[in-house]
């Protein structure tokens, strides 16, 4: 089993890049949602998504006869349940109850909370310039996402907290295991082990009226989000943090928001204003900038 050091013999560009593809195939996942949920449930869109996930990715390991990672089989485990229902079920709930301008704020933090967890358990040790940089794209978009909203905090506020921890410490479970192990087989295996639930909440949701009466473009929403969102973003995501590093290639995610935009506009008619491409772009700047900066 080959070991990848993202800090010797993998240049961190490749990982950057990679986890480009990835936050950029994630940045989708709002605005497919949005056209899915006029055909499904959100429960349904939860659960289908993840064991739909399970059936494409189980049938790569059987086809291919990947060996079942006992030694890992805890940790997958987890990362799924933190991934697949933590991050958008706290995300979901909090929704409704507070503005869709908050939930921006858990893309500011995502990166940083990931940093963080990386240095606790993901063995790496990002330098002071490391954190200047990334407190600065944090505090960007968490600037751009409250511009003129009227904030009023609310319990919706510590679901969102809840949706960043569980991505966030899914995203350096999944990163410190792609070191060892292909990328998608990390997020293969962590659909697998989680199947039995994703089946038996779709089947539960499918009782409570989880398919409403879906056209081809939800279907097609429901789709992406299972075999995109699920599956290929995370291909690319694990392999881009295990080449890079957890914390470096995390930073990216901060474009995500701008990147949903741009998504938005095209699938969905929004607006794209200067304002918001100076944001992008400043944004941007410091993620590359951040790129050089020391992670032990």
């Amino acid at each position: 089993m080959t070991h990848i050091s993202p800090t010797a013999s993998s240049p961190p560009l490749s990982g950057y890049l990679l986890g480009l593809v990835g936050v950029m195939i994630f940045a989708a996942t709002l605005p497919m949602t949005h056209i899915a949920l006029g055909g499904f449930s959100p429960a349904f869109i939860t659960f289908g998504r993840a064991f739909g996930a399970a059936l494409i990715t189980g049938a790569a390991l059987i086809a291919l006869r990947r060996p079942l990672p006992r030694a890992n089989r805890w940790q997958l485990f987890a990362a799924g349940l933190l991934l697949a229902y933590g991050f958008p079920g706290f995300s979901s709930i909090a929704m409704q109850t507070v503005p869709a301008s908050h939930g921006g704020i858990v893309l500011g933090i995502l990166p940083l909370m990931t940093a963080s967890f990386a240095a606790l358990f993901g063995g790496e040790k990002p330098g002071l310039l490391f954190w200047t940089f990334g407190i600065a794209g944090a505090a960007l978009v968490v600037s751009f996402s409250l511009s003129g909203a009227d904030i009023n905090p609310g319990i919706g506020d510590l679901w969102l907290g809840l949706a960043a921890l569980s991505a966030s410490c899914g995203y350096v479970i999944s990163g410190k295991i792609a070191r060892t192990m292909p990328g998608w087989e990390v997020i293969a295996w962590s659909l697998l082990f989680i199947a039995p639930i994703s089946l038996v909440g779709t089947i539960w949701s499918l009782i409570d009226g989880g398919i409403l009466t879906p056209n081809a473009a939800q279907y097609a929403g429901f789709g992406y989000l299972t075999a995109f969102s699920m599956v290929l973003g995370f291909v690319f995501w694990n392999r881009g943090l295990a080449l890079g590093g957890i914390a470096r290639v995390g930073q990216v995610q901060l474009l995500q928001s701008f990147f949903t935009i741009a998504f938005s506009a095209v699938l969905l008619g929004e607006t794209i204003t200067p304002v918001k491409l100076a944001y992008a772009f400043a944004v941007g700047l410091v993620v590359w900038m951040g790129r050089k900066a020391k992670v032990g």
